[in-house]
C-alpha cells in the first residue's frame, strides 16, 4: 500500500485519481487481464479509502459524478461479484460513518438507491449497508438525527419484508429476515415502532403462510416474529450490535399489540404441524422417520415457546384454544431423539407451569395430561418398531432407549420444585399415586445418580463418608491452583524439559 500511496503522491485527491480507485472497486476487471488488475488493485483501493484519509473520502463524497459511479455497482444490468460487493460494500459503510451528513444528502436525493439496495439483499455485504442504514448504529441517529429521519417515512421495512413473496432464493429469506431482526433490536423509535405495528405483523404473516411457497419464507418469518416477541433472543444468524450493549442486559418486553397482531394467524400457522404425508422416509441409525420433523415445524414450536415465555394472557387463551401446547407435547413424545424439539418443548412446559394463569397449569396438567404422557414414556423408554409411528426402530434390532429421558427428568425435577410453593400442582401430583410411586423410587435414585458433585473420578470429591486411607485424604484434601500448574507446564515446555516425541503424552494448557 505504501508503494500505491507514493505512486500517487499528492495527486491522490485529485478527481481522476479518486475514480479510477473507484472503477477498480465497481468494475469488474477484463477476463485478459492481469491478476493484479482482478484482485490487487480492488483490494487496494477499497483499503485506501477505508484508512479513513479524511481530503480522500471528501473528495469523493462531495462529487456526485463520482458518487454515481460509486453507486452504478447496484445497478441491475452489473455483474454484482462476491468480491467488488465486499469492497463496494466497506467503501459505503466508510461514508456513512464519517461523512454521515454529505452521504445521507446524497442518498436522500436519489432515494432509488434503497430499492436497488433491497434488490440485491441476498448478498451478505450488501444486506450489511442496509443494515447500518437502516439504523443499527445509534450514534449515527443520535448525532446525526436530521439527516437520518427522512429514512423512517419511507417504505424500505415494507420492501424488505416483500422480499419473502417476491423471491424464491433462501439467502434472500435468511438476509431479509436477518435484516429485520436487527431493525427489531436496535433501530431508532421510529422504524421500531413501524416493524412492530400489526399492520406489519399482518403483512408478514400473509407472506409466511401463502401457498406454495417455499418453507424458508415460513422459516425466516418467524425469526423475525421471535426477534419481535423476545428482543434479547439470539437466534440462528448473526445480528448486528454496532455500538450497542448486549442485548443480555436489555429489559425490552414484547408488545400487547404486537402479539395480539400475530394471534390471528396463529390458528392457520397450528395447522402446518399436522402432517399426514407418509411419503417422505428419512432413514437414521437408530430407525426411521416417516416423516422428519422438518424444520418449519420445528420453528413453529420455537415460535410458541417464545410466544409463551411473554406471559401474555390473551396468548395464553388462544393456545388453549387451540391445543397447541397439547400437539407440540404429542410431537414431544413423537420425536424422541429431536434435542432442538426437545429443548422448545420443556420451555414450554416450564412457562405454562409458571404462568399466574391458574386455568393454563391446569390446561397443561389435566386436558394436556402431562403427568400420564411422562409416566407412559418412562414405562415403554425403548423405541417401538411400529411403522405407524413417526419414529420407529430398525426391526430385527435391539431396540435403542428413547433419547428425551433427559428431558423429561428436568421437567419433573421442576413439577416437584414447584409443587412445594403451588397447591395446585401439588394436589395433581398427590392425587396420582404412581406418580407418588415413580417419583420415590426412582425419580429420586436417578437425581442421586446423576449428582456430578457426588462422582468420584480422580478428582477432589464431596464425599466424604468414603473409604479412603492416610494418602488418599492427603490427595482429596489438597487445594490446587489451576494457573500455577499450567504456568509451571508451560515453562517446562519452554524450557526442554519435554521433547517433542513427549508432547501427545502431556495434556497442555496455555
Amino acid at each position: 500500500m505504501y508503494h500505491f500511496f507514493q505512486s500517487f503522491g499528492q495527486n491522490l485527491r485529485e478527481r481522476a485519481q479518486v475514480e479510477q480507485l473507484v472503477r477498480y472497486i465497481v468494475e469488474e476487471a477484463p477476463e485478459d487481464a492481469e491478476k493484479k488488475r482482478t484482485f490487487k488493485f480492488p483490494f487496494i483501493a477499497c483499503e485506501i479509502f477505508t484508512c479513513e484519509v479524511d481530503i480522500i473520502l471528501k473528495a469523493l463524497v462531495e462529487n456526485e459524478e463520482l458518487m454515481n459511479l460509486l453507486f452504478s455497482f447496484l445497478e441491475p444490468e452489473h455483474a454484482h461479484s462476491t468480491l467488488l460487493a465486499g469492497y463496494f460494500s466497506k467503501v459505503v459503510i466508510c461514508l456513512l460513518l464519517r461523512k454521515t451528513s454529505a452521504f445521507m444528502n446524497y442518498v436522500q436525493a436519489h432515494q432509488d438507491i434503497i430499492k436497488k439496495l433491497v434488490d440485491l439483499i441476498g448478498i451478505t455485504s450488501i444486506m450489511e449497508v442496509l443494515i447500518r442504514l437502516i439504523g443499527t448504529d445509534e450514534n449515527l441517529y443520535s448525532n446525526f438525527s436530521d439527516s437520518m429521519q427522512w429514512l423512517e417515512d419511507t417504505d424500505v421495512l415494507e420492501m424488505i419484508v416483500d422480499k419473502f413473496s417476491s423471491s424464491d432464493c433462501p439467502e434472500v429469506h435468511a438476509n431479509a429476515a436477518e435484516t429485520l431482526c436487527a431493525s427489531t433490536r436496535y433501530a431508532p423509535p421510529g422504524i421500531a415502532a413501524k416493524i412492530s405495528s400489526p399492520s406489519f405483523i399482518e403483512r408478514l404473516f400473509r407472506h409466511a403462510l401463502e401457498d406454495s411457497r417455499p418453507k424458508s419464507v415460513l422459516v425466516n418469518s418467524l425469526s423475525v416474529c421471535i426477534s419481535l416477541l423476545d428482543p434479547k433472543r439470539l437466534a440462528s444468524g448473526t445480528y448486528y450490535m454496532y455500538g450497542r450493549q448486549s442485548m443480555q442486559c436489555s429489559g425490552a418486553s414484547a408488545n400487547p399489540e404486537t402479539v395480539e397482531g400475530m394471534l390471528g394467524s396463529l390458528g392457520n400457522l397450528l395447522k402446518l404441524l399436522d402432517i399426514s404425508s407418509e411419503d417422505n422416509v428419512l432413514p437414521t441409525t437408530y430407525g426411521s422417520l416417516h416423516p422428519p420433523l422438518g424444520k418449519h415445524r420445528l420453528k413453529i414450536i420455537e415460535f410458541v415457546s417464545v410466544l409463551v415465555s411473554v406471559s401474555s394472557e390473551a396468548a395464553e387463551k388462544e393456545l388453549i384454544r387451540l391445543g397447541a401446547v397439547k400437539r407440540i407435547l404429542e410431537l414431544f413424545f413423537e420425536y424422541p431423539y429431536n434435542n432442538f424439539l426437545h429443548h422448545h418443548v420443556e420451555t414450554i412446559i416450564i412457562s405454562c407451569l409458571e404462568s399466574k394463569n391458574i386455568q393454563f397449569v391446569e390446561h397443561l396438567l389435566s386436558d394436556c395430561n402431562l403427568l400420564v404422557k411422562i409416566l407412559e414414556a418412562e414405562k415403554n423408554s425403548t423405541l417401538a418398531a411400529d411403522p405407524s409411528k413417526p419414529t420407529a426402530s430398525v426391526e430385527g434390532r435391539s431396540p435403542p432407549r428413547i433419547g428425551n429421558i433427559g428431558h423429561m427428568t428436568r421437567i419433573a425435577n421442576k413439577l416437584v420444585q414447584l409443587g412445594n410453593n403451588n397447591n395446585s400442582i401439588q394436589s395433581r401430583l398427590q392425587e396420582n399415586s404412581e406418580w407418588i410411586d415413580w417419583q420415590t423410587n426412582i425419580l429420586q435414585k436417578r437425581n442421586a445418580v446423576e449428582n456430578v458433585f457426588q462422582w468420584a473420578c480422580g478428582r477432589p470429591t464431596s464425599l466424604h463418608d468414603r473409604m479412603r486411607d492416610s494418602d488418599d485424604d492427603d490427595y482429596q484434601d489438597r487445594d490446587y491452583d489451576v494457573a500455577a500448574l499450567a504456568n509451571n507446564l508451560s515453562q517446562a515446555f519452554r524450557y526442554g524439559i519435554y521433547n517433542n516425541d513427549e508432547l501427545d503424552e502431556v495434556f497442555f494448557i496455555s
